[in-house]
């Protein structure tokens, strides 16, 4: 694993400072819109517009990178990322900001199919669910201390963006200097969101609903925070014990829903999810046990998106994972972009604690769904699951969708299984001879 990490320096490097922007921009331009002026449910439509760039451009990078490769792509677009955050800073405008929360995510769903890309190709079969581990602990890590960045300076002031700017293009650097050739980057079939329903409808809708809740967390999250807390530094900490919280419990999550039944793990996780929203209402706002509740609801959502792909993956055919990623990435991008709209309507309409009601119903259907179809369908023995942890399903709504090498994991799964066959056929063959 190390000599694969070693190899993939720059990119991870690089990565490690965008996502230090992404999260110092995302909830600065949700605090200085409260500033500005902007309505609630119209600040929920301009965070929405990164997720529908994030949507947009999980589609169109990969044409991209096919066509002009990886490190092109990924300087070609930090760069414009970094544009669009300054413009933020000059230009105050609801829909112009909405335009360019668009590009920002277009941008950044550029570079995380350059990152992953480039990982999944670097790292072996044996290593890959290793390396996208490092890979979401840096990213986490990265967007987590981008949240302390905001109390540098006041947040109606324009040094913040440039501050992120500087950072995305400090993360070009690596990148632009590495001596190591750039991966190929092949191409995956479709399948259908009807057909992956098919299969699978609870990682269909899990996977819709799990969209809304990080859309609505990361998008709604600092407008709730500067509504109900005192100063920029706690909403600073507000947002990190999310991503603190997902940090600590991605891993141990993934590794009990290996050892028992995924539906199980997801009805207990929604149940923990909602327990989280209700004492967050509940208890002092700005308290250490209100930040305690944040975090363990960040603990039970963010691992859910993991949890939802390895299912979909139980349910599939070796060959039909790569084939399933379009529709998965699809139903994330419809969730993400949807959530934070609908959430901010109702935190408009009624007051700003909607926050934790509409998060808590979110996670309430997921609850529902997982009970409906836990009556209506058997559930699989735990030892026909995929693992989650060996295969490398913790990653982003674009991690394992753009692999080039996805095809090749696929046909090693399914020849590792004819060997099982093969074993068990041979050794019944000497059982018989000697009897």
């Amino acid at each position: 694993m190390w000599k694969d990490l070693s190899a993939s320096w720059a990119i991870l490097l690089g990565i490690g400072c965008m996502m230090l922007a992404n999260g110092l921009q995302g909830t600065l331009l949700g605090v200085r819109a409260g500033v500005e002026g902007f309505s609630t449910f119209t600040t929920g439509i301009m965070m929405s517009g990164y997720f529908v760039g994030i949507f947009i451009g999980s589609f169109l990078a990969p044409y991209l990178v096919r066509r002009v490769g990886h490190i092109r792509v990924f300087s070609a677009l930090a760069s414009l990322a970094s544009i669009s955050i300054l413009l933020h800073g000059v230009y105050i405008s609801p829909l112009g900001w909405t335009m360019m929360r668009i590009v920002t995510g277009i941008c950044f769903a550029g570079i995380y199919v350059v990152t992953e890309s480039w990982l999944n190709d670097r790292a072996s079969n044996e290593t890959r669910g290793k390396v996208l581990s490092v890979y979401m602990v840096l990213t986490t890590l990265g967007m987590g201390s981008g949240q302390f960045l905001l109390n540098l300076a006041e947040p109606n002031a324009i040094d913040l963006f440039i501050l992120t700017s500087v950072i995305i293009s400090f993360g070009l650097i690596p990148m632009l200097l590495t001596a190591k050739p750039a991966p190929a980057f092949g191409e995956s079939g479709n399948m259908s969101v009807v057909e992956l329903y098919k299969a699978s409808p609870l990682a269909v809708i899990g996977n819709g609903l799990t969209g809304m809740a990080h859309g609505t967390i990361f998008g709604m999250g600092a407008i709730y925070a500067s509504n109900v807390l005192v100063d920029v530094k706690s909403i600073s900490i507000f947002m990190a014990c999310f991503l603190i919280g997902g940090l600590m419990t991605q891993w141990p999550i993934g590794y009990i829903s290996d050892r028992v039944s995924r539906r199980l793990v997801m009805a207990v996780i929604s149940v923990v999810a909602i327990v989280g929203c209700m004492a967050a209402i509940a208890l002092p706002k700005g308290s250490f046990a209100f930040f305690a509740s944040i975090a363990l609801l960040g603990g039970a959502a963010m691992p859910m998106y993991s949890i939802c792909i390895a299912y979909a993956n139980d349910r599939l055919e070796p060959h039909q994972i790569v084939a399933a990623s379009g529709s998965l990435v699809m139903v994330s991008g419809i969730g993400l972009s949807t959530g934070p709209i609908i959430i901010a309507f109702f935190m408009d309409l009624y007051n700003v604690t909607f926050f934790f009601w509409g998060i808590a119903s979110i996670f309430g259907l997921i609850l529902l769904f997982t009970l409906i179809r836990i009556q209506s369908r058997a559930g699989l023995d735990v030892k026909d699951q995929s693992q989650l942890i060996a295969s490398g399903s913790i990653g982003t709504p674009i991690a394992e969708y753009n692999a080039p090498d996805a095809v090749d994991y696929a046909e090693a799964v399914a020849n590792d299984e004819l060997e099982k066959l093969d074993e068990a056929e041979e050794f019944q063959e000497d059982l018989s001879k000697e009897l």
